[in-house]
């Protein structure tokens, strides 16, 4: 089962510090963002990663290299200077991805979610872990019942930008660039998408503040061990 992280975003909300540097290679303590989801995702058993590219990319295939020194190996999936959005960004990348279902990550949140409870993990389209509503978002996303995604009733819970996807949600998709929702919003009128509950750390870096207090919370952790 291979794994994908989402990179390909110009990071607008978190200029200036995104104007010559992507997003996902933003600092948090002594690595980059990027590098932190890499070694989780090979700690939990995923060791061949495909990275989608945009904006900046070529610095993030440049500093990230094969993957060798993670005990990884890194596929780039080149979307030229304008991102495909994340619907199309997975679809450009399925000849990467290959023909079983696959995860994908967002690259710019912050998690300790096991990764490893998501291999084969799937029954249906898509299958999406779902976290607490944050401040900046209080107003969800999605209902989970019965192991099962709904867009509509409550409570709703936020999706973490963590998913297991099936190569056929991509049957009779549009032309590229286009959003996932729409696909998720189809698969789930057929009662195809399941989901679970995170309750534990989880961070959307959207914005330069969030990702200072990230910086000094990851530092002081370090400092205490």
């Amino acid at each position: 089962m291979r794994a994908m992280i989402l990179a390909a975003g110009k990071g607008t909300r978190m200029r200036p510090l995104t104007d010559n540097t992507p997003k996902p290679l933003l600092k948090i303590a002594d690595r980059c963002l990027i590098e932190y989801h890499i070694m989780r995702l090979v700690q939990a058993g995923f060791n061949e990663i495909v990275i989608n590219l945009a904006y900046l990319g070529e610095q993030i295939e440049q500093t990230l290299g094969t993957g060798a020194r993670y005990n990884a190996q890194l596929f780039y999936s080149h979307e030229g200077d304008t991102p495909l959005e994340t619907g199309g960004g997975i679809f450009h990348a399925l000849p990467l991805l290959g023909n079983q279902p696959f995860l994908v990550v967002n690259g710019d949140i912050w998690t300790d979610y096991p990764f490893e409870k998501l291999i084969n993990k799937i029954n249906g389209l898509a299958h999406l872990v779902l976290v607490d509503n944050p401040p900046h978002h209080p107003q969800g996303d999605f209902v989970l019942e019965q192991q099962r995604i709904y867009r509509q009733g409550t409570p709703r819970l936020t999706f973490s930008g963590i998913g297991v996807y099936h190569p056929d949600l991509f049957i009779e998709c549009p032309k590229p660039p286009f959003p996932l929702l729409p696909l998720l919003l189809k698969a789930m009128q057929i009662d195809a998408v399941t989901g679970e509950y995170y309750p534990k750390e989880w961070i959307d870096i959207g914005t330069p503040e969030r990702l200072q207090q990230l910086d000094t919370k990851v530092r002081n952790f370090k400092d205490l061990n």
